[in-house]
């Protein structure tokens, strides 16, 4: 039977970044995943996320994301390869939106006070492809454009001959934790499973834990390119009354990717669908013909991706859509890292060295924020 320290089951960008985070410590780690980078099955698939140094999620990121840009800029340093394009990030809701309050906050207490546009009609006067109301209230922070298969693709290359390109269960026994794939187990000291949509699955006590939705994403053709094109117009995203909508400038000449934020249906991970249609991207269309005009245009590409959502914390109570990064409470040799919630992959970089931390430093700790103990069914009295 082969050995190895840690065994990584999955590897997605969180994956991805957890076996390079152990092999730059020199430990004796392997990689699981069935799935090259690319893969449209991988929920890690597609070109590009979204990177907000701000985050009107938690204050818990802030700190995280300031972890990720350093590991991301180390990341292109030690491949040389872009993984990431700096590009303001908008955002911009009715009047009182908790959304831009809490990102303006979030920048403000950091020491980095937002200095752009502030209403919809400075939004509109600095980049003319919107037509926001007027009296909406907006925030420009720092951010950019994950270039999410690049960075995966580095993070790959960098475990060159440490990647086992099957799936893998995972088995704890009193020797080790049994990485089982088709041809072979492996034994290992520790597991870290970043499995995401399909990690209830492999960890089943945290299956009810999950929501996976099916989320759909069009790019769109608008009349004329020059105010949407990266360096005229910022990523941006709309708390609008109809949903909120998320999208890029055109930086692929592919037009403006665009998509809703909010849950589409709840899928199985193994059988998420038909291909997007038009018909659940038309609350998308509506929404930039409405207050981005400039980005509008016929639907000229669609993809699906899969959200893993929490369900709302009660032990210690929050209002789900959060990760988990935890050991795991029946055996601390295991280590998880699910849900992404929809807005995790920008944190990769920053995630993937506390997941090797966990694995191999017991006295190491995760946010409180990120803990299985915030559910009852986790909670230790």
């Amino acid at each position: 039977m082969r050995r190895c320290d840690v065994a990584v089951i999955g590897l997605g960008l969180m994956g991805s970044a957890a076996l390079l985070a152990l092999l730059a410590r020199g430990v004796d780690a392997l990689g699981f995943d069935p799935l090259p980078v690319g893969s449209p099955l991988g929920s890690s698939h597609g070109s590009c996320r979204v990177f907000r140094r701000f985050n009107f999620e938690s204050p818990a990121y802030t700190a995280l994301s300031a972890a990720a840009y350093d590991g991301w800029t180390a990341l292109e340093a030690k491949s040389g390869r872009q993984v990431l394009i700096e590009c303001p990030v908008l955002e911009a809701g009715p009047p009182g939106s908790q959304v831009v309050r809490a990102s303006r906050a979030f920048a403000t207490g950091a020491g980095a006070p937002p200095t752009g546009p502030s209403t919809g009609a400075e939004a509109n006067a600095a980049y003319p492809a919107f037509a926001l109301p007027a009296d909406w209230d907006v925030v420009v922070n720092a951010g950019g454009i994950l270039l999410a298969e690049a960075a995966m693709s580095a993070f790959r290359a960098a475990a060159e001959g440490r990647v086992v390109a099957e799936a893998a269960n995972v088995t704890a026994t009193p020797a080790g934790v049994e990485a089982r794939t088709a041809g072979e187990t492996v034994l290992a000291r520790r597991a870290i499973v970043a499995a995401g949509p399909w990690i209830g699955g492999l960890i089943p006590e945290l299956k009810p834990l999950l929501n996976i939705t099916r989320q759909t994403v069009g790019w769109f053709q608008p009349a004329s390119t020059d105010r949407v094109r990266l360096g005229a117009f910022p990523v941006f995203m709309l708390d609008a009354p109809s949903g909120f909508v998320y999208g890029f400038p055109d930086f692929e000449a592919r037009g403006v990717k665009a998509a809703g934020h909010d849950h589409g249906p709840v899928v199985d991970p193994d059988d998420w669908g038909p291909p997007a249609t038009t018909v659940e991207l038309a609350l998308v269309n509506k929404t930039l013909a409405t207050l981005v005009p400039g980005a509008a245009g016929p639907l000229s590409e669609t993809d699906v991706c899969l959200y893993a959502n929490t369900i709302a914390a009660d032990a210690r109570p929050d209002a789900g859509e959060e990760f988990i990064i935890d050991r795991l409470p029946r055996d601390k040799r295991i280590v998880v890292a699910s849900a992404c919630s929809g807005h995790g992959a920008k944190f990769a970089s920053a995630i993937g060295p506390i997941l090797a931390r966990l694995a191999l430093e017991p006295s190491f700790e995760p946010d409180p924020a990120f803990r299985l103990d915030r559910f009852s069914a986790f909670a230790t009295g």
